[in-house]
């Protein structure tokens, strides 16, 4: 049986808000600041992707991929005016996908239109706007979570540092135009693993069996060129520098204004003790390699 709880009251001071769910971390800051406001909300929640705890006590929807018509009615039948985005979510199996009638009607219209992720995700926010609904990122709702530029730890980049944060960039330049990834592992200029449908966690893992002897790798992680900032940032927090730690890499540089940093004073405090450093990279120098 599909499990929901009743709708949501609205309130003057904020309009009623969808969180669209996947897993991570970012789906709960949200419900915590949703709730910390008064504001009124649901979260429609993927199922085999977003976490039981994040819905406990909370209004909410589980949905399986294709369910279109049903969160329409959903955000409808709650009076719903925006819908944010987060959390990590896998690319289905077809095995997987449920469409509803409305879901087989908009699947129709996508074929090959959503092979990369960039695409789906534009396809994703053109429905939604067409219902009316107002896409909002999650920065706008937690503006602190976005990374300042500069070094972040005491530890900054040596020269091999800044040339694999480069060759980084370089990669990833190359592979923005085609919607692969956001992020790489360089090693001494080697290009070690790049980041596809696995995710990030699973690259930085990866990655720890196909270092090389010597000095560690270091974790480069940008937006890419056409991305939308409302969507799939991309995001780094303390399981990142864990996953990091354990893999043997020694760094990680990421895009400042444009990368989500969770738990920022656990995730910088944790690079610091593990001797890591971690580095915002401005917007001129990601831009130029891009």
């Amino acid at each position: 049986m599909r499990r929901r709880t009743p709708p949501v009251q609205s309130a003057p001071n904020h309009p009623p808000i969808a969180l669209l769910a996947g897993r991570g971390d970012l789906p709960h800051l949200l419900v915590d600041v949703f709730q910390s406001q008064h504001r009124p909300f649901v979260v429609l929640a993927f199922k085999g992707q977003a976490e039981e705890d994040l819905v406990k006590n909370v209004p909410h929807l589980w949905l399986s991929f294709g369910e279109v018509g049903t969160a329409l009615h959903y955000l409808q039948e709650n009076k719903i005016q925006e819908v944010v985005m987060a959390g990590a979510i896998t690319r289905p199996l077809m095995s997987e996908i449920r469409p509803d009638w409305e879901g087989i009607k908009w699947l129709a219209k996508l074929g090959a239109k959503a092979l990369g992720d960039d695409n789906l995700l534009k396809l994703v926010i053109g429905l939604v706007e067409e219902h009316g609904f107002r896409i909002v990122g999650p920065d706008d709702i937690l503006t602190e979570l976005l990374a300042p530029e500069g070094a972040l730890t005491s530890l900054e980049p040596d020269d091999q540092g800044w040339r694999d944060v480069g060759r980084g960039l370089e990669v990833l330049s190359a592979l923005s135009p085609v919607d692969v990834g956001q992020a790489v592992v360089i090693q001494e200029d080697l290009v070690i693993g790049i980041e596809a449908i696995e995710g990030t966690d699973a690259l930085i893992e990866r990655s720890k069996h196909l270092q090389r002897p010597g000095l560690g790798g270091v974790l480069v992680k940008i937006a890419k060129r056409q991305q939308d900032k409302r969507v799939d940032l991309p995001t780094i927090g303390p399981e990142t520098v864990r996953k990091v730690v354990a893999a043997g890499l020694r760094g990680i540089a990421i895009e400042a204004g444009r990368t989500l940093l969770l738990k920022r004073e656990e995730t910088i405090r944790l690079a610091q003790e593990k001797g890591l450093f971690l580095v915002g990279l401005g917007q001129v120098q990601c831009r130029r390699a891009l």
